[in-house]
C-alpha cells in the first residue's frame, strides 16, 4: 500500500476510541439482558465485533502490527434475532451428511427388511428395491427414524460427515401440507432462535489447541462421575450417538 493509501494515525486512534465506545455499549447492554436472546446484546456484540475488525485494518495499514483479536466470521454467526417474542410454534431443519462406506452392507441390511414378512411396499419402490444402493436407501430410510439410523449407523454400512440442526420460531404453526411441496423455501435466518453444528474439523481445532496448552489431551480425569447407561434417557443417547467421533458446536439466543 502507497503512502498516499494510508490512513493516518488520528484514523487509527480514533478508530481505538470507538472501540473503547463499543466495549461500553456492549457491558451496558450485557448488564441490562432481559434474557439470553436480548436483541439489544446480540446488536451490541455486532457493533463491537465491527468496530474491532476496522481498528484491526487500519493498525496494520498504518503501523505494520496486528491486534489478538479474532473476528467471527459472517458465516459463522447469526443474525440478530427478529422473531416473535413468544412465539407459539417452532420448526427443526436436520441436515445430516454420510458416505456410503460399506455398500455390501447397506445392501445386506435393505435385504433383511425386504424379506421380513411385515414389511410393505414403501414409496411405491420396486420389488427388488434392495440390490440398488439408491433402492437400500429408500428402504432403510422408510423403515427406521432417522435419529435411530444417526445413532447405528455403522450397522448400516454409513459414515457421519457434518449435520447441523437448527430450531426457528414462528407465530403460530402452518396448516396441515401447506409447506409439503416445496419444505425448505420458506426460511427466515432471523428467525433462527439456536442451531448446533457437528462436524470432525472442530475436533481437529481442539487438538491445535491442546498441543499449546500443556495439558496431556490422552490423560484420565479422576473428578470425572460417570452414570449408569439405565440411568441415561433417550435424549441422552440420541445425543451422544450423533456427537460421536466428531465436535459439536451450538449457538442459542
Amino acid at each position: 500500500m502507497s503512502d498516499a493509501a494510508q490512513p493516518t494515525a488520528a484514523e487509527v486512534r480514533a478508530a481505538a476510541e470507538a472501540i473503547k465506545t463499543a466495549l461500553d455499549r456492549h457491558l451496558a447492554a450485557v448488564e441490562r439482558r432481559s434474557g439470553d436472546d436480548d436483541p439489544a446484546v446480540f446488536e451490541a456484540f455486532n457493533q463491537l465485533a465491527a468496530a474491532a475488525e476496522v481498528y484491526d485494518e487500519l493498525l496494520y495499514d498504518r503501523y505494520d502490527e496486528v491486534t489478538p483479536f479474532e473476528i467471527p466470521g459472517a458465516d459463522e454467526t447469526l443474525p440478530p434475532y427478529a422473531g416473535p417474542e413468544e412465539p407459539h410454534a417452532i420448526s427443526v431443519l436436520i441436515r445430516r451428511d454420510y458416505t456410503v462406506a460399506e455398500p455390501q452392507r447397506l445392501l445386506a441390511q435393505a435385504e433383511r427388511v425386504e424379506a421380513a414378512e411385515d414389511f410393505e411396499d414403501l414409496a411405491g419402490l420396486d420389488e427388488d428395491a434392495a440390490g440398488t444402493v439408491p433402492g437400500a436407501l429408500g428402504l432403510l430410510f422408510g423403515e427406521f427414524e432417522p435419529d435411530e439410523i444417526a445413532s447405528r449407523h455403522k450397522e448400516f454400512g454409513l459414515e457421519e460427515g457434518d449435520s447441523t440442526l437448527w430450531v426457528t420460531a414462528a407465530d403460530e404453526a402452518p396448516e396441515a401440507g401447506e409447506w409439503l411441496e416445496a419444505p425448505f423455501e420458506h426460511f427466515d435466518p432471523q428467525a433462527v432462535v439456536c442451531r448446533f453444528d457437528v462436524s470432525a474439523v472442530f475436533d481437529d481445532e481442539d487438538d491445535e489447541h491442546d498441543d499449546h496448552d500443556g495439558t496431556d489431551p490422552d490423560a484420565e480425569d479422576d473428578d470425572l462421575e460417570f452414570v449408569d447407561d439405565e440411568d441415561l434417557d433417550e435424549t441422552d443417547d440420541e445425543h451422544h450417538g450423533e456427537a460421536d467421533g466428531a465436535g459439536v458446536r451450538g449457538a442459542g439466543r
